[in-house]
This record gives structure tokens, C-alpha cells and sequence, in this order.
């Protein structure tokens, strides 16, 4: 007979914890469209969606919110962070139509002594009072113990104190944060599997921070000492290192503890996306699930053994977060990387035009451009029309201009062995390059140029600024339409290429 795997519930409260992030503050229709995906596409438990009384726009945030979960079902996993105030906090939240308080106590003697200034007794009675007055207006009442973790560690009997009083009043989830991240998995396993067998009829929370970077691996302690409600946001967001990630949690939960769990992986980057976004804090491209370099193998050794046999796969297949495998294209690039780029593009070239293709690609690499699937065509193109005729070659090229200013050109070219330099002027780079390099052609009995039919100047679809540039031109050459093309990082640079191609033709055709 097989076990069914425990659920594990996540609150994600990135609306409320993540938006004390520094910089963080979302408009109330971001809020709303927020909520609304982490609720219907990502499948979150719960969602903490703000801080009661904390201003007029979040308050109308939070109230069209909850109109719009309690129209899709969704009523009851809307939370608020309230206090302990009596009447204020519940007020607030009852005005919203919310249904549920997530209760801010001390669950540490020095925040209760020093901060608030009260003694356990008096505290415990104001505790009360706010609880009775939520329940008695049919709210559901979640407790935060605050800085639990150090209240624990400093004075356990404060909080075993605290909970004997608060206990039987009637509420939901006891939540404990770890509020300064300052546990280790072996503190977390130890002090919550205490928790849980001291009180073992009720319903704990863990609320991680990742101060220390132990975020994920203290939520694998707490599910392993029984805990079955786990607190998160998206992207990590939250105070100084902030909360453990929603993603990475769901993903190890699942693959290291198998434990069952609502959220549907597949909307996990699409919500990280959104998130940085609206939060303007960017993910680090290694980061665990979503950075976006996370399923790209560089090596080109990698690519070797994953065309070969998948040997350097695991579980965290990138289609499984509806994404996709990519292999990077630099100066660490094999043959293996460039055959599953062709793959990606549906392209086919013969032996000898890939190695041409992939020393290209090195070369380029090794410059430290940065070359994408998006740039790959522009390199074949440049390299299958190239007939390697290298009569004149540039060695050095400087190239200035400036606005309302006349475009200068100092070069140093080798042709047929000889080294020139010469340097000119013109209207813009292009101009100049072409007056510079004439005036050496005149010395080997090439006039000039051809006439410049069409100019055409592209980057890759992908549109990045630091995209590879493909510069066509048209030159009419005896009343002959002859094109020629240049691919570099500047566009400039791209044209003189396209350029050197044409004389190095017309030098061919001379001989």
C-alpha cells in the first residue's frame, strides 16, 4: 500500500513582506495582477497581501483583492498583517471585506519588554482583547510570533509563557519566523520539532529569512521536523537578504522531500518575470529556477555529453518550467554546441563549413562578445560568402566622430604583404574610413571604390544592444550588382568589413 506524500501549504507574501525591500512599492493594480497570478496561475495556498492601516491606496489595493477572490472562489486565502490594537486593525481589514488577520505579537521577551515597553501579562491581555474582537466579527486570526527564533534562543520559557496563554483563544495558524535569518537547519529541525511536540494539537507556520543564505535548506529542517505551512515570496524578495524563494523551495520540496504541493511549476518564471518587473530589482541570471542563464551549458564539452546521452541532466529539465536548453556560443564552444544551435534553427551545413563557422564563433568569443542563437545566421552568412581572399588586410582601424563635427579615420592595413597607414575625413565614420583607405588603393593602381548602390544595416531579431550588427551593401561594379557583407559588434565596423570584402574581390579579379 503506498503512502500518500504530505502537502505542504506555501503563503506567499511578497505583496506584504517582499514590498520591504528597499526600493519596493507596488501601485494598487500592480498589486491586484499580482494576486491574481499567484492565486490562479501559480496556485499559491495563500497570499499575505499587505500591512493593515498602512495607507489609503493599499487599502483600496486590498479591497479589490478580495471583490475579486471571493468572485473566483479564492475567498479565505487572502491575508492581511494586522495588530495588536483592538478594533483598528480588524476594522481595516473588515472595511476591505477581507476574512482573515494575521496577528503581529512579540515572540521574544526583548521585543516585548524594550520595544513595546509592557510586561508578558500585559501583553497577553491586549493579545486577547484583539482576538476575541476579530472572532467575535467572524475573522479567521493567524498569530506571528516575532522574532521567535532569538526569543526562543534567549528565553524559551518566555515562549512556551506566551503560547500557554494564547493557545485555546481560537486560533488558526501559530506562525514563527526566523526574523533576522540568524538559524541554522539544525537549530530550525531542534527548536520547531520542540514547538510540535510540546503543542503538538496545533498548526505552526515557519516564516524563513535568508540573512545567513539558509533560507531553503532551514525550510527542508522545518518540513522534516513536521511543519506543513511554509512562508515565501517570489524572486526572494523581502527586508536586507530577504525571504526564501518561492521557487526554490517548491522545486526542492518536491524533489528532495517529495512532498506534495499545489503550485503549478510551469507559471513559476512567467510570475518571477512579472515580479522583477513591477519590484524593479533585477534576478541574477545564475539564480536557482528562474536567472536566466540557468539552463544554458557553456562548455562545449557539456553540450558533447548531453548530445551523446543527456549526461549532464538532471531533474531540472528547463521544460519542465516551460523553458528551454540552450547552449551558449563563445570561444568555449565545440562542435556539439554549435550542432544543437543549427538544430534550434533548422539549419544544416557540411563538416568543412562548420568548423569555418565555429572558428568564427571562437574568434568572437574570444574578443568577450557575447553571441547568441539570434546572431548565429548573420555568421553563417558571412562565412559561407566569404571566399577568403585576403590581398589587403586591416591590422589597426580608430574611427571618431562626434556631433557636428567631421568624422576622422586612422588606419593600418597589409597589402600583398606591405604595411600602410593612412588616415582621412568625412561625414561620419563610414566617409572617413572609405577616403582613408583610397588613398592607399591609389598607390596599387586601384582607383576607387565602386559606386555605393544600397546600404543596409540589421541586428538579430533579439534586438539587444550588444547584439552582432550585419551590414549588406550593394556596389555596382562594371554595371554588375555585386553585395558583400561585414557582421561585428559595431555597426561602423560591420560596413568597413563589408567594404574590405569588395576590394579584396576586385584585387582577385585584378591578378
Amino acid at each position: 500500500m503506498s503512502i500518500q506524500p504530505r502537502h505542504i501549504q506555501l503563503m506567499d507574501t511578497t505583496l506584504r513582506d517582499g514590498e520591504q525591500t528597499q526600493g519596493v512599492s507596488y501601485s494598487p493594480d500592480e498589486k491586484v495582477n499580482i494576486a491574481k497570478t499567484l492565486l490562479h496561475s501559480l496556485q499559491v495556498d495563500r497570499i499575505e497581501v499587505a500591512s493593515a492601516r498602512v495607507s489609503e491606496g493599499e487599502k483600496q489595493a486590498v479591497t479589490r483583492i478580495n471583490q475579486w477572490a471571493k468572485e473566483e472562489g479564492y475567498d479565505g486565502r487572502i491575508e492581511v498583517l494586522g495588530f495588536v490594537d483592538h478594533t483598528r486593525s480588524v476594522d481595516w481589514i473588515i472595511d476591505t471585506g477581507g476574512s482573515v488577520i494575521n496577528l503581529l505579537t512579540k515572540g521574544s521577551e526583548k521585543h516585548c519588554h524594550e520595544q513595546l515597553g509592557k510586561t508578558l501579562e500585559q501583553h497577553s491581555l491586549e493579545i486577547l482583547q484583539t482576538v476575541n474582537y476579530a472572532l467575535k466579527n467572524e475573522l479567521t486570526v493567524n498569530v506571528y510570533l516575532e522574532d521567535w527564533s532569538n526569543g526562543y534562543q534567549d528565553n524559551p520559557e518566555y515562549v512556551f509563557a506566551l503560547m500557554d496563554k494564547i493557545q485555546d483563544l481560537g486560533i488558526t495558524h501559530f506562525m514563527l519566523p526566523d526574523t533576522l535569518g540568524v538559524m541554522s537547519p539544525e537549530e530550525v529541525f531542534n527548536n520547531l520539532s520542540d514547538m510540535s511536540t510540546r503543542y503538538p494539537k496545533l498548526q505552526f507556520d515557519f516564516h524563513p529569512h535568508n540573512d545567513y543564505g539558509l533560507a531553503t535548506a532551514n525550510v527542508m529542517a522545518a518540513v522534516q521536523a513536521g511543519i506543513s505551512s511554509i512562508h515565501c515570496t517570489i524572486n526572494c524578495l523581502g527586508e536586507r537578504a530577504g525571504n526564501a524563494s518561492l521557487a526554490q523551495v517548491a522545486v526542492v520540496l518536491r524533489d528532495k522531500l517529495k512532498m506534495d504541493l499545489s503550485i503549478n511549476e510551469s507559471h513559476l518564471v512567467r510570475t518571477s518575470n512579472m515580479i522583477e518587473n513591477f519590484s524593479g530589482k533585477r534576478v541574477a541570471a545564475n539564480t536557482p529556477i528562474t536567472g536566466a542563464d540557468v539552463f544554458t551549458q557553456t562548455a562545449g564539452i557539456h553540450a558533447d555529453g548531453d548530445q551523446k546521452g543527456g549526461l549532464y541532466k538532471s531533474k531540472l529539465i528547463p521544460e519542465r518550467f516551460s523553458r528551454i536548453h540552450s547552449y551558449a556560443l563563445g570561444k568555449m564552444s565545440g562542435k556539439a554546441s554549435l550542432k544543437k544551435n543549427l538544430e534550434l534553427l533548422d539549419l544544416d551545413l557540411s563538416e568543412e563549413n562548420q568548423k569555418k563557422v565555429l572558428s568564427r564563433i571562437v574568434k568572437l568569443g574570444d574578443s568577450k562578445q557575447t553571441i547568441t542563437t539570434d546572431d548565429l545566421p548573420f555568421i553563417i552568412a558571412d562565412v559561407l560568402e566569404s571566399k577568403n581572399y585576403q590581398y589587403i588586410k586591416l591590422l589597426n582601424c580608430s574611427i571618431t566622430s562626434g556631433l557636428n563635427l567631421e568624422a576622422t579615420a586612422s588606419l593600418r592595413v597589409d597589402i600583398k604583404g606591405k604595411t600602410h597607414v593612412s588616415s582621412g575625413s568625412g561625414n561620419g565614420g563610414f566617409d572617413a574610413f572609405i577616403d582613408a583607405i583610397n588613398k592607399v588603393l591609389k598607390l596599387h593602381n586601384y582607383t576607387t571604390l565602386p559606386t555605393l548602390l544600397d546600404y543596409e544595416v540589421r541586428i538579430p531579431k533579439g534586438g539587444n544592444t550588444n547584439a552582432l550588427t550585419e551590414c549588406v551593401i550593394s556596389w555596382d561594379c562594371r554595371h554588375k550588382t555585386v553585395t558583400t557583407r561585414g557582421v561585428h559588434s559595431n555597426q561602423v565596423f560591420a560596413a568597413v568589413l563589408a567594404a574590405l570584402r569588395i576590394i579584396n574581390i576586385q584585387l582577385h579579379d585584378q591578378e
